[in-house]
């Protein structure tokens, strides 16, 4: 059985193979269903279009917009709109940034992130729309980032995302629970 060109076992063998894979197999073009409706639920939370230009329509679009530095403007949005980040310690695991440094971004105003900062406010709005289309609510997610999970040995996800490693972990685990596995 095919969905969006792709078998199911193909799919199912996704489900147990970590995301890195996953690229090599699904297309990321922007005409391919998941690619476009990834980087558009990213690019909300980040409050595109009015904080951004151009809001990205490949994979490839954004790798160049992160690389430019992303408006302070979108990481002020992201902060916003979701109730854990007003903590400094789970914003600067998340994002990577004290407290004091996101203050300065506030009040510089058009100032661009840095690429290290942009990358990583984009990695947590990547896994925080996952988290919402998984558990149906952007609350359910946030929550779910605050609590220690079993499948993360009783580490909260929210805590993982200050590394490279951890969030490849927290986005393998995303994975498990969408797929039952």
């Amino acid at each position: 059985m095919l969905v969006h060109g792709v078998s199911l076992s193909l799919r199912f063998w996704q489900a147990r193979h970590p995301p890195r894979y996953a690229a090599y197999l699904i297309p990321s073009s922007p005409s391919f269903p998941h690619s476009s409706t990834r980087l558009a639920a990213v690019a909300s939370l980040l409050g595109a279009p009015s904080t951004f230009r151009n809001v990205p329509q490949s994979p490839l679009e954004a790798h160049e917009m992160l690389l430019n530095g992303l408006p302070s403007r979108a990481l002020l949005h992201l902060v916003e709109n979701l109730a854990f980040l007003r903590w400094d310690d789970s914003f600067a695991k998340a994002i990577g940034m004290s407290h004091r440094t996101y203050q300065r971004h506030a009040s510089a105003g058009g100032k661009p992130l840095s690429p290290e900062q942009s990358g990583r406010t984009w990695k947590l709005a990547e896994v925080l729309a996952k988290a919402t289309s998984i558990f149906g609510s952007m609350q359910e997610a946030e929550q779910w980032l605050e609590r220690p999970a079993i499948g993360l040995n009783q580490h909260k996800p929210i805590d993982l995302l200050a590394t490279p490693a951890g969030v490849e972990l927290v986005e393998d685990f995303l994975v498990r629970l969408e797929y039952g596995v």
